[in-house]
């Protein structure tokens, strides 16, 4: 495999010595997760956690072993400092700013992948930006999703060539609306990666909005983009995993070329400003095994709680797994998945 350099997008490289003998992994894990955001010190520090948030994922650290484990990350890691966005109200409005010390517990947690492309990477300006990937990068977490940042990331584990990359809708972020860069960014990384990730924050937000509709989305006057269409196109180009996140509850997942799309993972660390009643405070975590080539093997959905201001909490009912395998039916009744009351996926 040659590796291609193009100048259309902004690459972001980790190459640590491959060799041909060294892929030797024949099963892949990849644990999936939708949105954190462990804390902010903005307005004020009254939404900091407790314990520099050494405890946010202490019960569901089980949950979180695999070959990549993957989120998305809600807001910038910045002291202080920055460019909040505008807001008539800052006690009212949603601006998210994680103190550097709070990310240590995603490197605690076993978190190595993060996606930049959401509405709040971007609440505290270029600064922001900047010290997030900065910040991101010193531990050893690779991250994309950002335009003038870093478009796209790959890296190499255990012999295998990951290419990630992010969309959404909002100003900072890779469109999610825009076909001509997606068919760009993963046609490229088609061509040097072993395995592509996708990751999409999309679609409308809110409890009522839990369905794949396969429409355009507009939501408070924004177009979040048709999800399902945005899915299918990036598998069609050679994605193998896609993990979406953005309206705060679960949605339905679906086989499609032999490729996982998770269409929403929900909130998963919120324990701050953020509605965490019903279906928003499911926190479902995706593990998926698939193959060399990138094929679904077997899968499970673990189910947690949330509940302000603590982590998520193991949830022994499996509601999140439930609730994504009824949505699954009603959404994608002709995919080839069988999901257990306990949240075990098997193909039929």
């Amino acid at each position: 495999m040659h590796l291609i350099i193009r100048t259309i997008v902004i690459s972001c490289l980790f190459w640590t010595g491959i060799t041909a003998h060294a892929q030797t992994k024949e099963t892949i894990s990849i644990i999936g997760v939708g949105d954190i955001m462990m804390g902010t010190n903005y307005p004020n520090a009254s939404y900091l956690p407790a314990n520099n948030g050494k405890d946010l994922f202490s019960d569901v650290a089980d949950f979180l072993q695999g070959d990549i484990v993957f989120g998305n990350l809600e807001g910038c890691i910045l002291n202080s400092g920055g460019t909040p966005k505008s807001c008539k109200d800052p006690n009212s409005c949603y601006v998210f700013r994680m103190p550097e010390y709070l990310a240590d517990n995603l490197v605690s947690a076993g978190f190595n992948l993060m996606n930049l492309a959401n509405n709040h990477a971007n609440d505290f300006g270029p600064t922001g930006l900047q010290n997030t990937y900065k910040t991101l990068n010193r531990l050893d977490i690779k991250s994309a999703g950002l335009k003038e940042t870093c478009e796209y990331v790959v890296f190499e584990k255990d012999g295998i060539r990951y290419g990630f990359c992010g969309f959404a809708p909002n100003n900072a972020a890779v469109s999610i609306n825009n076909y001509q860069k997606v068919r760009e960014i993963i046609t490229h990384l088609d061509s040097v990666s072993d395995i592509i990730i996708v990751s999409f924050h999309g679609g409308a937000e809110g409890s009522s909005h839990n369905r794949v509709t396969r429409k355009r989305e507009i939501f408070l006057g924004e177009d979040r983009g048709n999800v399902y269409e945005l899915a299918h196109l990036c598998i069609d180009l050679g994605a193998d995993v896609v993990l979406g996140h953005g309206p705060h509850v679960p949605r339905a997942i679906e086989l499609y070329k032999d490729r996982i799309i998770a269409y929403s993972l929900g909130n998963f660390c919120t324990p701050y400003r953020m509605n965490l009643r019903g279906n928003c405070g499911y926190a479902p975590v995706l593990k998926v095994n698939i193959n060399r080539k990138g094929e679904f093997v077997s899968g499970e959905i673990f189910s947690a709680l949330q509940s302000a201001p603590t982590g998520p909490k193991k949830d022994k009912n499996y509601t999140a797994a439930k609730e994504i395998a009824r949505l699954t039916a009603l959404d994608f009744p002709e995919t080839p998945l069988n999901i257990s009351v306990e949240g075990k996926i098997t193909k039929k």
